[in-house]
């Protein structure tokens, strides 16, 4: 039962869980939400259809209706979430993870996510505890349904013509296929990348935070003269950005440039939300433009439901998630590759590049998540709080998420993964020496006193 994380259900199939655990999930679906009906979707990994199979099964055993929308990116089951009027649903993914993992994203109503807080944890309990499941007097029948037209309509209203760019965009061999070249036609302009589904991603592991998985798109951004680059993950709810250099830009910088289309386009001067790991410069970009900056909890279960509480206009997260009030509150990869497109194509009417108006955002040295190998990961977090706090005095501390603790002229973010026995650490500095500086010394301790391995 390894496999009740934090946002969702997930792990290698056939080891950290099977097709009894996704039965019993399925069963215990409408009993924890209240409701009679289910919609699911799935992606394409070779596990998907098992899966599919034996939770419907349990959602039916147990007296409640199935709405089967067939392969589905995550956030074409948010909009079938919220624009039908579902109560609950599944989506049937790993995401980014390798091709044997498999898992379940669950969400209520309006799209938002149950977590293990909000839900997975009491449907692990009973599960655990061996709760009956008899099959229901009536049992629930499955009926389908097509939403894949319905979605494509919602997203065209943020489209615009893109015939003046030249785009190189990597599929991933995940469920962007289901939509991309619908979005983004297939012009001459338009290079396309793993452009088939293919559950066993053949290409690369679907997800772009791995260096190496961008290269591929990174080579093709320079053989093209692209304009900008795109890359998905599996499916589909996180995308990330190559400029037209065939650098890839940090996500949460993203953040900060879409105020440009918020704010410059639309006018939207509300609150934006990041994560606690983002950069300084996206609030001291966006705050001047007349935003107010909000940051909270890694993860889907935290951010859209932090974004629907503070009724902000858009947030994202270092993991190239981005979330929309336009959306549900909620993170779509192709929303914001749209919002992004749009973006470079207003700087190339002004003669401006991608990497340029990106340099206008950057202000520090950021020496991206760095994993320690450790067991004490609370007794680590707190060391590495104490001993810089010992020296300087912070001018601003979060403790909501791992701690984020601010100085002058650098801060960290230091937190536990929920999943591995690592410790992630991100530090930001005014210079490369001050950070390299800082670096050593949070490594020097953790080897020393909890030896880390990093």
């Amino acid at each position: 039962m390894g496999a009740f994380h934090a946002y969702d259900i997930r792990g290698i199939y056939g080891k950290d869980w099977d097709k009894e655990v996704a039965y019993k999930v399925g069963y215990f679906i409408p009993k924890l939400l209240k409701t009679d009906k289910v919609l699911v979707g799935r992606d394409c990994r070779v596990s998907s259809d098992e899966i599919f199979e034996a939770a419907t099964r349990g959602i039916m055993d147990a007296g409640a209706d199935v709405c089967n929308i067939g392969l589905s990116s995550t956030p074409m089951v948010y909009f079938g979430t919220a624009n039908y009027g579902f109560n609950a649903s599944i989506q049937i993914t790993a995401s980014h993870n390798p091709a044997e993992y498999n898992g379940m994203k669950v969400s209520t109503t309006d799209a938002q996510a149950v977590g293990f807080d909000a839900g997975l944890g009491q449907i692990k309990a009973w599960i655990d505890e061996g709760v009956p499941t008899p099959v229901a007097a009536v049992r629930g029948k499955m009926y389908d349904k097509e939403i894949l037209e319905d979605y494509l309509a919602f997203m065209r209203k943020f489209v615009r013509d893109y015939s003046d760019l030249t785009i190189a965009m990597d599929l991933s061999n995940g469920m962007a296929n289901l939509f991309a070249k619908r979005i983004f036609g297939e012009g001459s302009n338009i290079h396309y990348l793993f452009d088939t589904l293919d559950g066993r991603f053949p290409n690369h592991e679907p997800n772009p935070l791995i260096e190496k998985n961008c290269f591929p798109l990174e080579d093709k951004v320079r053989e093209v003269g692209a304009d900008a680059g795109v890359i998905y993950d599996g499916d589909a709810d996180r995308v990330m950005f190559i400029d037209e250099r065939g650098k890839f830009i940090s996500p949460d910088l993203m953040i900060a440039l879409m105020g440009r289309y918020y704010v410059g386009e639309r006018g939207l001067r509300g609150i934006v939300l990041q994560d606690i790991r983002s950069s300084k410069a996206v609030g001291e970009y966006l705050e001047p433009m007349g935003c107010t900056m909000k940051t909270w909890k890694v993860g889907r279960a935290f951010a859209a439901a932090k974004l629907r509480e503070i009724d902000g206009v858009w947030g994202g997260e270092l993991a190239g998630h981005y979330y929309f009030r336009d959306f549900f509150y909620s993170d779509s990869g192709l929303l914001a590759s749209i919002i992004l497109l749009n973006i470079v194509s207003d700087l190339k009417k002004e003669g401006k590049k991608l990497s340029e108006a990106i340099a206008e955002i950057v202000r520090y040295k950021n020496s991206g998540e760095i994993n320690f190998r450790l067991e004490d990961k609370k007794g680590a977090m707190d060391a590495v709080k104490e001993m810089f706090t010992a020296k300087e005095k912070p001018t601003a501390f979060m403790d909501f998420d791992g701690y984020r603790v601010e100085f002058p002229d650098w801060w960290f973010n230091i937190r536990p993964s929920n999943t591995e026995p690592y410790l992630r650490f991100l530090c930001e500095a005014t210079s490369d020496e001050l950070l390299q500086e800082k670096i050593a010394e949070t490594e020097k301790l953790l080897r020393e006193k909890f030896g880390a391995i990093r």
